[in-house]
């Protein structure tokens, strides 16, 4: 039982980032699993044990569970992302998709798709790690079967014996040595922030790198506020990034990342590199996020706008509001090269198709699409060696476009200043009162705490890369 307990914990990361913030369709239950598992071995030469193919997977959860299909797709898409697979293969799947030219075509493409059914069970089973039950909360029990509801002694000893399954699961489960809280407790310290004088709470970072497997690499990031924070570091690479209650800041990560969740934080700016599995939000107001990653997921978010790439439909789940999806906008040196390393391309690229994964609530005006007339690149203030030199995969038509009449405008405000022939003191007061109208302009939109919190040029070309 000891080392099936180390198996579990080392098999940590679907409980990171497989494991959806929304409470699972009732029918994941074990009762259900259990008769899954019962039938697919019935079928093993239909396409469902030991591997379990998307065709019958799609029978099962449509036909028996009566799922969506889109949700049916979504659980096994996300475990089969969780695969160990390498970049090329990963690459090599997002051409397939990018060539298909209809809906159809990309089913058939998903019907050669498979995943281990056991390991899949499983995998639907933790689904249970946020399901908000009245019932078992006021009579202490923990994923409850349906079965264990009779009263008679003979059936209760049946019962004991379907929660076998159950019980071991809870036997063998563990606290991850390599998880948030030990991260905290005991990894290394990193001076990554100022600490802000007058502050009561001290800005905490710190990573356990140093001595955690290569697929349980962690960097926990707190309280760090109003600053701007920026780093490309071999401590951030292949790292699940955790970042908590930070406040009226910048902060660039600006290296391939295994996952990132943001929690809590207010009035702040995130520039990541690729994240190569989930992009989780949580309990966020007025933040901007932009990333190429694989896959994002929001949950009791306000006023949030999100520039993104991504191969998969981003999942409002439950209590956003005022949601903004925005095509990505900026680029770094060595974007294309970290891309390439996490296995992400610039199609598909679905950052405008969100899906709305509430049952609650399907009010599809939680989100809109940013409008292109409010649409301005972003550019990242800090010098890295690379070759990357513009957007991947450009922009969306109607935004380039918004771009070039800007763009027009501007060219047709300095002609006509060049021609209005001012005098060497009207030019000077020209440019004091524009100077004066763009300072105004810094510190109604809060550009002006980005640009203050930056440090000098000789020393910011390093801070990136640092």
């Amino acid at each position: 039982m000891d080392q099936s307990g180390v198996l579990l914990w080392v098999k940590a990361e679907p409980f990171i980032v497989g494991a959806l913030q929304v409470p699972p369709p009732s029918k994941f239950s074990l009762h259900y699993l259990r008769k899954i598992s019962t039938y697919v071995r019935t079928r093993a030469t239909e396409g469902a044990y030991p591997r379990l193919y998307w065709p019958t997977w799609r029978h099962i959860a449509c036909g028996k569970l009566q799922l969506a299909k889109d949700l049916a797709w979504l659980y096994f898409e996300i475990f089969d992302s969780l695969a160990v697979k390498t970049a090329e293969e990963r690459l090599e799947w997002s051409e397939i998709l990018s060539n298909c030219t209809s809906e159809d075509e990309v089913e058939r493409q998903r019907n050669q798709l498979s995943v281990d059914t056991l390991q899949f069970l499983l995998f639907l089973y933790i689904q249970q790690l946020n399901k908000v039950s009245l019932r078992t909360s006021l009579i202490g029990e923990e994923w409850p079967s349906p079965r264990n509801r009779s009263q008679s002694p003979d059936l209760t000893e049946k019962s004991s014996c379907h929660n076998k399954l159950e019980a071991w699961l809870r036997a063998c489960l563990t606290g991850n040595p390599f998880g948030t809280s030990a991260c905290l407790k005991s990894g290394k310290k990193l001076a990554w922030a100022h600490q802000v004088e007058g502050m009561t709470k001290r800005a905490k970072i710190a990573c356990n790198t140093h001595v955690a497997p290569r697929m349980h690499r962690m960097v926990v990031m707190s309280q760090v506020y109003k600053q701007t924070l920026a780093k490309s570091s071999d401590t951030l690479v292949g790292a699940h990034v955790k970042i908590h209650r930070c406040n009226e800041s910048f902060i660039y990560l600006l290296s391939p990342l295994r996952s990132v969740t943001i929690e809590k934080c207010r009035n702040s700016t995130f520039v990541l590199g690729p994240v190569q599995t989930a992009l989780h939000l949580h309990s966020c107001d007025n933040i901007k996020v932009i990333a190429v990653c694989h896959r994002l997921s929001i949950s009791s978010t306000t006023g949030c706008i999100f520039h993104i790439l991504t191969p998969t439909r981003p999942l409002i789940l439950a209590g956003n509001h005022t949601v903004t999806f925005a095509p990505f906008h900026t680029h770094y040196p060595m974007l294309e090269d970290h891309m390439a390393k996490t296995g992400l391309a610039t199609v598909p690229n679905y950052w405008d198709n969100p899906m709305i994964v509430c049952r609650e609530n399907r009010d599809t005006s939680v989100f809109r699409l940013l409008p292109p007339c409010e649409f301005y690149v972003f550019i990242i203030p800090f010098e890295m060696e690379g070759d990357t030199t513009e957007i991947p995969g450009g922009l969306p038509s109607s935004y380039q476009k918004a771009l070039g009449h800007r763009e027009q405008k501007i060219h047709i405000w300095q002609k006509t200043v060049k021609e209005a022939r001012l005098t060497k003191d009207q030019r000077k007061q020209f440019q004091v009162l524009v100077e004066n109208k763009f300072y105004e302009w810094l510190i109604n939109t809060g550009h002006l705490q980005q640009l203050d919190s930056l440090v000098p040029p000789a020393a910011g070309s390093k801070q990136a890369a640092g």
